[in-house]
C-alpha cells in the first residue's frame, strides 16, 4: 500500500512514521508513506498557500491552485483509490472504515488546516471526508497520523501476529476482554483460574463473556447497532 500525505506542516508526521509497527511496514515493503510539502507548491516565492475568506470572517483559508498542483502531480503518475480529506465535520472514523480502506492500494490524505479548504477542493477532488472525533485539532496531521497507523497496522504481514489485529476492540463489535500476564498472583490480586486451566474452548468463552459485558458496561451503543 502507498499513503501520499499533502501537509503544509510535514515535520509534524516525521517521527509517527519513523518507530515502532509504522517503520518496520516500511521496511517491510508493505507500507510506502510519502509525506508532501504542500508549500512547494505556494502561488508566490512567499510560500503562500492560503488567503482570506471571500465574505469576510476570521480565519486564513488554504487555496486551491497549490493543493490541486499538488494533487494532480501525484495522478499523474500513478491512479489513486481514494483521496482522504481530514476534517472534523467529516464521517468518524471507526474500526469498519478502517478496514475499507487496508483493502486499497493508493490513498492520498489531504490535512487540513486554518479554517480548512477551499470548498472546490472537496467538490473536485475529495472522495472520502473523515474526522477522528468531535473536536477540532490545529491541523489535519495528527488525524493523519491516526488514520495511516491504524490502516497499515492491519494489512498482512504487518505484524508479526496477525490473529492479533483480529482480536482487537471493535472488529467484531465488541470492546477486546481484560487480558492479564505474569505473575499470576501480585499483591494479593490474583489472575482468574480459567486463564490458568489450558482449557481453550472455556477459555475463549470466557473472553467472549467478558468482552460482552464490558462492551455493556462501556459502550453500550454498540450493542444496539
Amino acid at each position: 500500500m502507498r499513503i501520499d500525505i499533502i501537509s503544509c506542516q510535514p515535520d509534524l508526521l516525521e517521527s509517527p512514521f519513523s518507530h515502532s509497527i509504522l517503520k518496520r511496514a516500511q521496511q517491510k515493503g508493505l507500507a510506502e508513506i510519502h509525506v508532501h510539502d504542500l508549500r512547494k507548491f505556494a502561488i508566490n516565492k512567499y510560500g503562500q498557500i492560503d488567503d482570506y475568506a471571500f465574505g469576510g470572517g476570521a480565519g486564513m483559508v488554504m487555496m486551491i491552485e497549490p493543493i490541486d498542483k499538488c494533487i494532480s502531480g501525484l495522478q499523474a503518475d500513478r491512479t489513486y483509490d481514494a483521496i482522504i480529506y481530514m476534517t472534523p465535520d467529516g464521517q468518524t472514523l471507526n474500526q469498519n472504515i478502517v478496514n475499507q480502506f487496508s483493502l486499497l492500494q493508493n490513498i492520498i490524505i489531504l490535512c487540513g488546516h486554518y479554517k480548512g479548504v477551499d470548498e472546490r477542493v472537496r467538490q473536485r477532488f475529495i472522495t472520502h471526508e473523515i474526522s477522528i472525533g468531535d473536536y477540532v485539532l490545529s491541523g489535519g496531521e495528527l488525524g493523519a497520523a491516526v488514520l495511516a497507523d491504524a490502516i497499515i497496522r492491519i494489512i498482512p504481514g504487518v505484524l508479526n501476529d496477525e490473529s492479533s489485529a483480529l482480536t482487537d476492540s471493535f472488529q467484531d463489535g465488541l470492546l477486546a476482554p481484560p487480558v492479564f500476564t505474569r505473575p499470576a498472583e501480585y499483591k494479593g490480586m490474583q489472575v482468574p483460574d480459567i486463564l490458568l486451566s489450558g482449557d481453550g474452548p472455556k477459555i475463549e468463552q470466557w473472553r467472549f463473556e467478558q468482552a460482552i459485558e464490558r462492551t455493556r458496561q462501556r459502550r453500550p451503543d454498540l450493542l444496539n447497532e
